[in-house]
């Protein structure tokens, strides 16, 4: 009988460690049925998609506040049809607090797995009380994560980082500005303002900003801003004409690695594009900022529990990289930040070698250890 697993992956990211997960236990049981929730690249990986991935992509604690009834409904509906269907196991692609809940529901009657762990070790620890509860084995994309879980006595293995295994140890920079047309001996700073609407709200208008100070500062400055989607496009577009005026700025529609790559510094949203960043191997100031009231409970209930919240910096263990939150996302914070990256080409290069020992160790083929972990728990 073909193996069948249920799949859950909310947004972007999640679609794209779904598809190569799909892929790669397809590797091995090629009759493998999969069915969920799944974006465009998992459906075409094969899935059957319930409900689209967009569908769980809301971010924060107040911003998810209002989304709360029809996320409930979703979660009740796909319990429904998963006990009905009976996969030999689910598997919860990031978006942990929806998955986690749905987990719940499920275990007993099915494995569970949680692919991408939530960040139980940064803020909320005592979270891991319930995931045992929710999963039989996390799969961790971060090495350090799995010394966590163990101290709790919650199954997890590490299975490295499915960037680290797309984007290669050694990038070309020339070959990545002749595809985007930028001028050879240009300046070049890359902005990432986030891939969700409500990130470029909260940062659009500042990274503009930050990035016209600069120009004012420095002259031969060429500006490239790869943009997630359309409505991000319009959204950013419009906070640039605000703060930058007539100030030159390549959109391209994707395309992150190539602009990554060509740059000489990078101005970037905090989550998984500050290491992505990194494997590209550039110099980066990273700046996030919540809603006032979620930043307000996360500081006075103390629920933050680490020192950095950009993913070089917590994968090093020290400051690596700048990183600026809440109040202190100015334009002038950045742009002086900008600048002294730009200043300091001894620093990019220590940089560069820092980051491909962390690209070295997170490059460890990743589907194919998540595919065997989950095929392994299923024989168990």
């Amino acid at each position: 009988m073909a193996l069948k697993i249920g799949v859950v992956a909310g947004e972007a990211s999640g679609d794209a460690l779904g598809a190569a997960f799909i892929a790669a236990v397809r590797a091995r049981e090629p009759d493998a049925q999969f069915f969920g929730v799944a974006g465009p690249k998992m459906i075409a990986a094969g899935c059957e998609a319930w409900e689209p991935a967009e569908a769980l992509a809301v971010m924060g604690v107040t911003e998810v506040i209002r989304h709360l009834p029809r996320l409930w409904r979703l979660r009740r509906r796909l319990a429904a049809r998963f006990l009905a269907a009976r996969p030999d196991v689910f598997v919860g692609i990031d978006a942990p607090e929806f998955n986690l809940g749905l987990g719940r529901k499920l275990k007993g009657a099915m494995r569970t797995v949680q692919y991408v762990s939530p960040q139980v070790w940064a803020w909320r620890q005592g979270r891991v009380r319930t995931i045992g509860t929710s999963c039989d084995l996390v799969l961790c994309l971060l090495p350090f994560e799995t010394r966590f879980y163990g101290e709790h006595h919650v199954r997890a293995v590490f299975v490295g980082h499915p960037l680290a295994d797309r984007i290669p140890l050694d990038v070309d920079r020339d070959a990545a500005r002749r595809s985007l047309g930028l001028p050879a001996g240009a300046t070049v700073v890359a902005v990432l303002p986030g891939s969700r609407l409500g990130e470029v709200a909260r940062l659009g208008a500042d990274f503009s900003a930050a990035c016209a100070l600069l120009a004012a500062r420095r002259t031969g400055l060429s500006f490239i801003a790869p943009m997630a989607s359309a409505a991000v496009r319009e959204l950013f577009a419009s906070q640039w004409r605000a703060a930058a005026g007539e100030l030159p700025v390549q959109l391209t529609d994707g395309g992150a690695d190539h602009a990554l790559i060509a740059a000489d510094v990078v101005l970037v949203a905090s989550g998984t594009a500050t290491l992505e960043t990194a494997l590209c191997k550039r110099p980066m100031v990273v700046a996030y900022r919540l809603g006032a009231i979620t930043a307000l409970l996360l500081r006075t209930l103390g629920l933050v529990k680490v020192p950095y919240f950009s993913q070089p910096n917590l994968l090093a263990g020290r400051r690596l990289v700048p990183e600026f939150f809440q109040e202190a996302v100015t334009p002038r914070s950045l742009a002086d930040a900008l600048g002294a990256e730009l200043a300091d080409p001894a620093r990019a290069a220590l940089l560069a070698q820092e980051f491909r020992r962390i690209h070295e160790s997170l490059r460890v083929d990743g589907a194919r250890r998540a595919a065997d972990a989950v095929l392994e728990l299923v024989d168990r």
